[in-house]
């Protein structure tokens, strides 16, 4: 949510309509559906009268909070640790060395992921930038150097965008690893982005809600509801969010986007069945913004809803966009998982995580009193 306020924040101190113009006219901003795909968009029963929406009514803000009052609450509230005082832990994985045969995942911060699955190569979300924001000097990675870019990544089969916040598509990282993308997934609108930074038109997949993509051998992507809203500058939701199902005929994975807690995730568990690993977002949340973000205790909620063997944590770790400490996140999911049916893993940075060992133990290393 500080990436939003921030970035709005600058926009209104432009002062001149020519100044904004010059500003949107930049390639991170990317561009907004047009053409044939704003028809097929607006055939879609997820967008009605220029936006689209959520299944369940949602609102920015929650509990009656506005836009001036939760600005003043993020620029003065005296927020304490919302970054850590040192570097994380990381550990530089060679992904090209990886058993392509192996069912693994590899968290590379916040809400990125590389992932084996099925003998396929993937990536989720990927930002390898030190910045999640239109301007390097707003919302800058915790301290520490980060050890992944574009040129450690193998040759990637499928690239999944789960919706175009800065912090999810960033312009600097695609356009590094373009040469090295087969084939891309994402929600419908967001491809209006990737064509004008060059992708070619026939290797973007555009889905709605309910629809899947199968792939030989034996990948099928299901593209499913989430929670939450879209946009790169001061309009939103012309361009869809969404969660995946990554099926094989041996494994189920999901990965949740960025999402607020809703009835969604008992009807996706309802729909698959048992999950073998679940990403699940849990961090960058306030009570002022819960509808569009979970709260941990939702997050293990939602987890158990779907019914996952394991459960591992994104969108934190790498970015503070909101105003909770920056081990928040990790203390209360581990809390709320005590009692839950499923694994909590919490791998370092780079660590790999093979899908399915239960046997597999990973340290709480967030309660190092360094950081």
């Amino acid at each position: 949510m500080k990436k939003i306020i921030l970035t709005v924040v600058f926009m209104m101190l432009l002062g001149s309509a020519s100044g904004i113009s010059s500003l949107f006219s930049r390639p991170e901003f990317g561009k907004l559906p047009a053409g044939q795909r704003l028809e097929r968009i607006k055939a879609s029963p997820n967008y009605a009268d220029g936006a689209f929406r959520n299944q369940l009514a949602t609102t920015l803000f929650s509990d009656g909070a506005g836009h001036f009052s939760v600005l003043w609450e993020f620029m003065f509230g005296g927020h304490r640790r919302v970054k850590p005082a040192g570097a994380l832990p990381v550990v530089k994985t060679n992904l090209k060395a990886l058993n392509r045969d192996q069912d693994v995942v590899i968290w590379l911060g916040h809400s990125s992921y590389f992932m084996q699955l099925g003998g396929h190569r993937i990536l989720i979300d990927p930002i390898f930038s030190a910045y999640a924001a239109p301007f390097s000097f707003l919302n800058r990675a915790f301290k520490g150097d980060y050890p992944y870019s574009a040129a450690d990544m193998p040759g990637i089969d499928y690239l999944i965008i789960s919706h175009d916040h800065w912090d999810h598509l960033d312009y600097p990282t695609l356009a590094a690893l373009k040469p090295k993308i087969t084939a891309i997934l994402c929600p419908l609108g967001v491809g209006a982005h990737l064509e004008y930074w060059g992708f070619a038109p026939d290797i973007i997949h555009e889905s709605d809600w309910g629809q899947k993509w199968t792939f030989s051998p034996g990948l099928t992507v299901h593209v499913l509801p989430a929670r939450h809203f879209s946009g790169r500058g001061l309009t939103s939701n012309k361009t869809l969010w969404a969660s995946f199902m990554l099926e094989t005929p041996l494994r189920r994975i999901f990965y949740s986007g960025d999402s607020g807690y809703g009835p969604h995730f008992a009807r996706i568990g309802d729909m698959f069945g048992e999950v073998d690993l679940a990403i699940m977002e849990n961090g960058q949340y306030d009570k002022s913004w819960k509808y569009i973000h979970m709260l941990p205790e939702q997050v293990a909620q939602a987890a158990t809803e779907l019914g996952a063997k394991s459960l591992l944590p994104a969108h934190s770790g790498r970015f503070s966009m909101s105003n909770h400490a920056w081990d928040d996140p990790y203390r209360r999911l581990a809390a709320a998982s005590a009692d839950k049916p499923y694994k909590l893993l919490t791998p370092e940075i780079g660590e790999v995580v093979v899908v399915g060992n239960a046997g597999q133990i990973f340290n709480a290393w967030w309660e190092n009193k360094g950081l």
